[in-house]
């Protein structure tokens, strides 16, 4: 249960006043509240300012220079409406001791301008200053109070992030009340640390931030805020990762016993040997299996580093132990890629393989379903449908779960409640700096895969502006009628434009124009079937060029894919682009990516590019990334709601992720399940940073 001392802060945010259902929708939209939930007033109030504008200078109207934020003492002399019919703005002559002002406004409505800047009435206005034909002007002052309310002018305002339909009024207004509403926390900084930071309480930062002082813009006090709830977001995030491993090893585990020979098997029908780093892996699995501690492991390997055979060697153990294992892809393209790779391996060890999607017909699914319940499958590869209720194990022994970002913590607790003291291994093609291997892994143990597998070729990239197209498809012409194997990949679609869809079908008809029928296309919305088809005809048969949207970008395996064409690659985030790339190069031939940029370029997209030019190593682009883009696009998580941060940022606050990690875990050792008054006070700090699903693993929770 929720502290009611919280409830003030978990009102719907339409309780504030001035929010109605269209603004409540807006705001949703703003603080990226997914779902058909209503933003709660907490969700505001976690969403600080970007900055702030000091309204303190007052030259008075001669001395005001151009484009600077000055707030002027002012007469109102009279207004100058513009003829009925007229595009032209509607003045209003102020003065001051110094000189003249037009206060000039657009579409404004003559009576209210009336009644709001009355003649003769005296003025405070607050704005930016433009100078025209040697005149100064305000365009729609910020802020026009009368003289006597002068003090309610706000001196040092902050600036919010916005969305279309809300103005910095409205959200300054809504965060004032919000503001207080906020009650009296508990505090659950340890005492030593308090005093050696002398960080605000939340209540005093939130107000810091949100109310700057007038007095001095206080820099180095709204630096304490900004650290003082950084570093508490860093906490409940820590803490909840701590309850979850702990939680996942409290639940006894099943010491496995397998001696190897399925895994000998699979070896044999290999036709090349492990690396040393996959050795080191799967060496690392069967130690956890064989202790009876559930494993939470994270093998984290580059792309073509050979995860999926690590993978097997696990699931071949479990299966020797006589459990079943669950193999999870997050897209059908991929979860089928998985089956047709593995099934031939499977055949030759003697191991039971089924495949299962939501897209499977209703005879499919009743058929796997009943085969898996009655023990008849060992090991079933599927996407998210493996997680609905009616999907039963005889023995769930292994989850093992592919592009794991993609799956938060509470679907590891589900999947894991499939079966007794399941084991569970997490994979990502997306290399993870070391930071963030922490904040979103902190309850997993970490195996890594640097090397790729022996006979693999080194990527050759090269940047071409859009303007050289002809010449790309002409040596895009040369490469097909030498037998070569390519992909093209469409644009992610700014805003303004239309789909990615779209973009994929015009490229692909211009290309199917000028190539012939070896052109083929894929995108996300067709059917299961005609995905399939189309892959399987440029896997095995005619077709030797795929038109693609990003829908390819993760798994999709065909070997002697030699070039990938990267259309208007300066929107693509680094990892992805190293994803995408990683689509060739997985045969003995060499292999090039061409990345096709617009000019002119921007300063980041073109430290990307020349960063994808540089290196192959995607630990090293993982770095740069997070440098350049922050840790949700990196995981693919801004999107999909997992536990990106509001105001800490692990790439600039690593320290601080420090600090909170070995404090979750002293915390843990020295009140387990949270019931002294400070750990009465860090649940309240669950709770109110949404981490409370970890509160339900506590026995006193």
């Amino acid at each position: 249960m929720r502290p009611t001392l919280l409830d003030p802060l978990f009102a719907p945010i339409s309780a504030l006043p001035g929010i109605g259902p269209r603004t409540a929708r807006h705001l949703a939209t703003l603080l990226g509240v997914g779902g058909d939930r209503e933003p709660y007033v907490i969700d505001l109030l976690l969403h600080l300012p970007t900055g702030v504008i000091d309204r303190r200078l007052r030259p008075g109207v001669a001395r005001a220079e151009e484009g600077a934020i000055v707030t002027l003492d002012v007469h109102i002399d009279r207004h100058q409406a513009p003829p009925r019919g007229s595009r032209a703005p509607y003045r209003i002559l102020a003065h001051d001791d110094s000189g003249d002002i037009s206060l000039v406004f657009f579409h404004a409505r003559q009576s209210w301008l009336e009644k709001t800047l009355p003649v003769g009435a005296d003025m405070v206005v607050s704005g930016r200053v433009e100078w025209f034909n040697g005149q100064p002007q305000m365009i729609h002052p910020d802020h026009m109070v009368m003289a006597e309310d002068a003090a309610s002018l706000p001196l040092v305002e902050p600036v919010y992030p916005l969305t279309q339909g809300l103005s910095s009024k409205m959200l300054q207004k809504a965060m004032a009340a919000a503001l207080e509403l906020v009650p009296d926390l508990p505090d659950w900084l340890d005492g030593a640390h308090a005093r050696k930071t002398e960080w605000p309480s939340v209540h005093a930062a939130l107000r810091v931030l949100h109310r700057p002082p007038a007095e001095a813009l206080g820099e180095e006090e709204a630096r304490a805020a900004h650290m003082r709830l950084s570093y508490d977001e860093f906490l409940a995030n820590q803490l909840a990762l701590a309850l979850v491993r702990r939680s996942m090893r409290q639940t006894k585990g099943i010491a496995r016993r397998f001696d190897g020979r399925l895994k000998e098997k699979i070896l044999a029908a290999l036709p090349y040997s492990l690396t040393s780093g996959q050795e080191a892996a799967v060496g690392d699995i069967e130690s956890d299996l064989k202790e009876p501690v559930r494993m939470l492991r994270l093998l984290q390997g580059d792309v073509g580093a050979g995860k999926t055979i690590v993978a097997l060697m696990a699931a071949a153990a479990a299966i020797e132990a006589g459990a079943q294992t669950v193999f999870m892809a997050p897209t059908e393209i991929l979860a089928r890629q998985h089956f047709l790779s593995l099934a031939p391996l499977c055949e030759a060890a003697g191991i039971r393989i089924a495949c299962l999607t939501g897209r499977d017909t209703a005879k499919h699914k009743r058929e796997t379903r009943a085969a898996l319940e009655a023990g008849e499958v060992d090991l079933i590869v599927g996407t998210h449908a493996l997680f609905q209720n009616d999907v039963d194990f005889a023995n769930l022994g292994l989850a093992i779960v592919d592009e794991q970002h993609r799956f938060g913590v509470h679907q590891r607790l589900t999947l894991s409640a499939k079966g007794k003291g399941v084991d569970m291994l997490v994979m990502t093609a997306t290399p993870i700096p070391r930071t963030l291997v922490l904040t979103f892994f902190g309850d997993m143990d970490v195996s890594r895969l640097t090397e790729k597998p022996a006979g693999r070729q080194p990527i050759k990239t090269v940047t071409v502006p859009l303007e050289r197209m002809e010449d790309v498809v002409a040596r895009l012409r040369a490469a097909l009628d030498d037998g070569k194997k390519a992909y093209w990949v469409c644009p992610l679609v700014e805003e303004s434009e239309k789909s990615d869809l779209a973009a994929a079908e015009e490229r692909f008809e211009v290309l199917q124009q000028l190539l012939g029928p070896r052109v083929a296309l894929v995108h996300g919305r067709m059917t299961s079937d005609e995905k399939a088809a189309a892959m399987s005809a440029f896997k095995d048969g005619p077709v030797q060029l795929l038109v693609a949207t990003t829908v390819i970008e993760v798994g999709v395996d065909v070997p002697d894919a030699t070039i990938m064409v990267i259309e208007h690659a300066e929107r693509f985030g680094l990892s992805q682009l190293h994803q995408l790339r990683g689509r060739v190069g997985r045969g003995s031939e060499a292999s090039t990516c061409l990345l096709l940029f617009k000019t002119p370029i921007g300063e980041t997209a073109r430290a990307r590019l020349s960063i994808m030019r540089e290196t192959n190593d995607g630990f090293l682009i993982a770095e740069e990334d997070l440098r350049l883009r922050g840790e949700g696009e990196i995981l693919g998580t801004r999107q999909s709601g997992s536990p990106g941060f509001r105001i800490a940022d692990a790439a600039e606050q690593a320290d601080l992720l420090e600090v909170a990690r070995d404090d979750a875990r002293l915390i843990l050792e020295t009140d387990a399940e949270l019931t002294n008054p400070r750990g009465q006070a860090l649940r309240v700090l669950l709770y109110l940073f949404s981490r409370d699903e970890a509160i339900r693993l506590l026995r006193a929770g």
